[in-house]
This record gives structure tokens, sequence and C-alpha cells, in this order.
């Protein structure tokens, strides 16, 4: 029996693991990508996981950073990420021999009329009994049924590491773009003020030609109607300020308005630097968590064959136990009072109706169904990176394109004012031109926030950023 136990022993440690084992897929991603903006030069894969302080914003990093432990979303996928590491130290306790004591005591009469009385009482006096003993356990993994319900295990701790991961670069993201979108907001309202101050000014200039006879009662009117247009959009602006900073409180597990004191001061729009690496690998793509959370659902699916399969097999388990058993509590631990066994059990499964061989169809159906899933998550992500490339270059020609018609315009303004005050044009003129002028740098500012915010979408794509040089 003792060479028996040794035997099962060696070929629980020593045993086959049925199923296929799993191996990474192959991804049909280019090594580079040929970036529109063709400026920077070539980088390794390594990824910058602190993109945001690229964007060059002290503020929007301390946001940011922020979110990342008071977020709730963050927090709820960090505790899914401890609970799955929890599973796997239960799972992996299946590897070992269990071991448990225990003790009872029972006082009891047997029936006179019964089969058993250990008492030896005939029924006629109430007796005590006395347990103790130490139990052991072990199931020999001859076929690698816990060997795969480990590695499943271990891909679940993958598979939610990856979702945290995808959580905390999506707050991270939310919070980049609602602070970019905060100062865009901003910045218009600061040109909606300026261009205020430009309508005041001329609607007082048109009054006073107005009151000296020169111009009519039209200019006037045109005038205030410019000054009541460009003072109807401030309030509108500042409702989306106020939004936008709830959203920022919102993103940091805040009450409304917490963070209005510290946003409400005026700062630029971030503006990175518009240079972007030529050669960026399919490396920094696979980094992306979306896709380790598809790898890791394959090797969990493939996992799952293997332990579908051991099903099939006997599963042998070890037992012993030792301990003492008395009729009184004064002879319990006495030698006489001593007991064990120990010997080996086996499952084996004969007929199932079907169950077995059902399951693991199903188990292989669900890995073809992960295998596709996962070729289509990276077919997204390679999409949606040449669009954020593309997108973030045009965004940086229509920017320069702005700048140069802000620089029109204001100069067009000003010489249409110098000609009305000579008399030598009217104001209409100089109504169109300043509705130019103001559109153009709402226009200018819009495309600065955009820029801005492909620029995070761009890193969001890749799943990080790119090393600083």
């Amino acid at each position: 029996m003792k060479r028996a136990l040794l035997i099962l022993a060696i070929a629980s440690v020593s045993g086959c693991t049925v199923g296929p084992d799993f191996v990474g897929p192959q991804t049909p991603l280019p090594d580079s990508w040929e970036s529109p903006a063709r400026t920077g030069t070539a980088i390794g894969a390594v990824v910058d996981s602190q993109w945001w302080q690229q964007l060059g914003d002290a503020q929007l990093t301390s946001l940011v950073e922020r979110a990342a432990q008071s977020n709730l979303d963050v927090r709820t996928a960090s505790s899914r990420l401890e609970q799955s590491r929890v599973m796997r130290q239960v799972t992996g306790s299946q590897q070992y021999p269990g071991v448990s004591t225990g003790g009872s005591y029972q006082r009891q009469r047997s029936s006179a009329e019964g089969l058993l009385d250990p008492s030896n009482l005939n029924g006629k006096a109430p007796y005590e009994l006395w347990n103790a003993t130490v139990d052991a356990s072990w199931e020999l993994d001859l076929w690698g049924h816990v060997r795969r319900n480990v590695e499943m295990a271990d891909a679940d701790v993958q598979l939610t590491q990856s979702q945290r991961d995808g959580v905390l670069l999506s707050i991270a993201a939310e919070t980049a773009t609602d602070y970019i979108h905060l100062r865009g907001i901003q910045a218009r309202l600061v040109v909606a003020q300026h261009n205020l101050d430009i309508a005041r000014q001329s609607a007082r200039l048109t009054q006073n030609r107005f009151d000296n006879g020169v111009t009519t009662n039209l200019d006037t009117a045109n005038s205030a109607a410019q000054v009541a247009t460009i003072e109807a959009t401030i309030p509108v602006l500042r409702a989306q300020e106020e939004k936008l900073i709830n959203a920022l409180s919102y993103l940091l597990g805040e009450p409304p308005r917490a963070l209005g004191t510290e946003l409400s001061t005026v700062k630029d729009i971030p503006h990175p630097a518009p240079d972007v690496p030529v050669g960026l690998p399919s490396e920094l793509a696979r980094r992306r968590p979306d896709i380790q959370q598809s790898e890791a659902a394959l090797h969990r699916a493939t996992a799952a064959i293997g332990v579908a399969k051991a099903d099939f097999y006997p599963r042998v388990s070890l037992g012993a136990s030792v301990g003492f058993q008395a009729l009184n509590g004064s002879d319990l631990g006495a030698w006489n009072s001593r007991q064990w066994s120990y010997g080996p059990s086996l499952y084996l499964p004969i007929f199932q109706g079907g169950r077995l061989t059902g399951t693991l169809e199903l188990r292989k159906r669900q890995e073809q169904e992960a295998a596709l899933n996962y070729q289509k998550v990276v077919l997204s992500a390679w999409h949606e990176v040449d669009n954020a490339m593309s997108d973030y270059a045009a965004e940086q020609e229509h920017h320069a394109a702005l700048e140069e018609a802000v620089r029109q315009n204001t100069l067009a303004l000003n010489t249409a004012r110098d000609r009305y005050n000579q008399g030598a044009t009217d104001f209409i003129n100089v109504l169109t031109v300043q509705r130019a002028l103001l559109a153009t740098q709402s226009d200018l500012v819009d495309s600065a926030t955009d820029a801005a915010i492909d620029r995070v979408r761009l890193y969001r794509a890749l799943g990080g950023g790119w090393p600083r040089t």
C-alpha cells in the first residue's frame, strides 16, 4: 500500500496535462505606421505610461494623478483585480494537500431495539462519546485538471489587470479631454469678452457720429445688435464652463463645484509639441489594455478546454485520518483510544448522458469565439491608431491656416474702423469684418482645443505615449 501511494504521488507530480497549450496569437499589425505628420524619428517599443505629462500642464498632471487614486470606476476595477488574485489563491490551493483538525462531544442514548450500541449498555442508559481527529486529503492531478484550473485563474488575473489598466487609461484620457475642453471654453470667453469690448467701442463711436449727424440710426442699431449678440454668447459659455468643472469633479470623486476655485483661473490650452514619431511600432498597440484583455480571455478559453478534457479521466485522491475516540473524556488521548485510516479513492465517469462531450464542445466553440474577438479588437485598434494620426495631422494644418486667417481679419478690422472714422466706408463693412474676426478667433480656439484632444486620442489609441527626446 505504501508503495502504491508513493507511485501515485510521483505520478501526480509528473502527470501529463491534457488539452491544448496556449500560444500567444499572431497579430496582423504592421511593424510600423506611416504617420501623416511626417516629423520626428523612428522609436522603439517603449511606452510612456504617464503620457499626460507630455501635454506640459502641471495642473492637468495633478488632476489625472488624483483621478487615478480617487475615481470610483478605478477603485471598482482595483477591487475586482484584488478579487481575482484572491480567487487565484483559492484555486491554487487545490495543488496542495489539505489538512484539517476537529473534535466532537456527544451525550446520547441508543435504542435497546436498534442494530448497534457502541456503549454496550443495551440502550439502558445514556453515554458520552469523545472524538478528536486530524484529517488530510490530496487530489492527485494526474491529467492536469487542477493545473488547467490554475492556468484559468492566472488568465483571469491578467484579464482583470488589463480591465483595470483600461479603466485607468480611459479615466486619464477623459480627465485630459474635459480639462482641455474647459480651457478651450475659457479661451472662447476671453475672445468673446475682447470682441465685446471692441463692439462696445464701436457702438460708442457710432452713437457719437449719430449725435453729430454724421450717420443714421441704422448704424447705431447695427452696432447695438452686435453688442447684444456677443453678450448673448457669454452666459452659454459660462454654463459650459461650470458643466466641465462639474465633470472633472465627478471624475475625481468630488461633489459638484468642488474644483470651482481651483479651475476658475483662466490658463492656456495645453499645447504639446506637434511632432509625432514616424515609426510608431505595432508593439505600442499591442500594449493597449483591450488587446491584452482579449488575449487573456483567449488564454482562459484555451485552458478551459484542458479542464473539460481532464473531466473524461479518472480522478484519484489520497486520504488519511488519525485521532482518538473514547467514551470517557478522561480516556481521550490514551494510547488505546487511538484510531487511524488511510487509502486512495477513485472517481471514474462512466455515463454522463453527453454532459462531458457537450461541455468539451462548448469550450472549443468558446475558444474559437475568443480568437475571433481577439482579431476584431486588434483590427479595431489598427484603424483607431491610423484615424487618430490622420486627425491629428489634419488639425495641425487646419490650425496653421486659422492663425493666418485671424491675422488677416485683425488687419482688416483695424483698416475698416480707420476708414469708417474717416467717413470712407459705412458701418456695415465694420460689422462684417468684426463678425469674421470673431468667427475665426473662435475657430482658432476650437482648433487649438481639437488639436490637443486629438493628441490625447492618439495617446489613448496607442495605449500610452512614446519616449520623450
